[in-house]
């Protein structure tokens, strides 16, 4: 059975739809308005071999702030719904990844409780004209409403776009290490409360 799941988030800021396929196979599109953003995102569908499909309507005539932080906040809940109870997964992922002279280290807990450890010291403060300290906001967004523990250490680098794009390979490829089915656990919920909730 496909895990999947589509969410829709309406506010007074942003009209939000994102669909996921966790037992996808990297499709991907995006209607957002922030073109580096969809970059990014493009990221985590292509390493993480999930679908995504996510269209936002947002006040980018104010700034991207408030969509981006709202596409992690609909993609979190997306993420939480598509993965129910979290039975026979893995629950853990981690990825190194490099890109030149940038690397990215990025370790995931499907635990259930919300967590988030972020290390990023980009090099500018603009890619283009996408604001570097929006990326927090997202993984926030995502983490908090996706109940997920996660540790994002950016290693080094240089170049800014380099240092985020490590970042979201690293977290794709996390992710879809932690959402893969181990044989092993069969029918079980990898935890010994029995339970992945907050």
């Amino acid at each position: 059975m496909m895990r999947s799941a589509t969410v829709t988030r309406n506010t007074n800021e942003t009209q939000i739809t994102v669909s996921i396929n966790l037992d996808g196979s990297g499709r991907a599109r995006f209607d957002t308005g922030i073109p580096f953003l969809e970059h990014m995102l493009d990221q985590i569908a292509r390493h993480g071999l999930i679908d995504l499909d996510i269209v936002c309507k947002g006040d980018l005539h104010i700034d991207d702030h408030h969509s981006v932080e709202d596409i992690g906040i609909t993609l979190g809940q997306a993420l939480k719904q598509a993965l129910g109870d979290c039975r026979g997964i893995r629950r853990y992922g981690h990825a190194y990844v490099p890109l030149d002279e940038a690397l990215s280290r990025v370790v995931l807990d499907l635990s259930g409780r919300p967590g988030l450890v972020y290390q990023v010291d980009f090099t500018r403060a603009l890619i283009g004209r996408f604001d570097v300290d929006l990326f927090s906001e997202f993984f926030h967004g995502l983490v908090n409403h996706g109940m997920l523990t996660l540790h994002i250490d950016n290693l080094r680098g240089i170049n800014a776009h380099h240092q985020a794009e490590t970042v979201f390979k690293a977290f794709g490829r996390a992710l879809r290490m932690a959402v893969e089915y181990d044989d092993r656990m069969a029918d079980r919920v990898p935890s010994t409360k029995g339970v992945l909730t907050a």
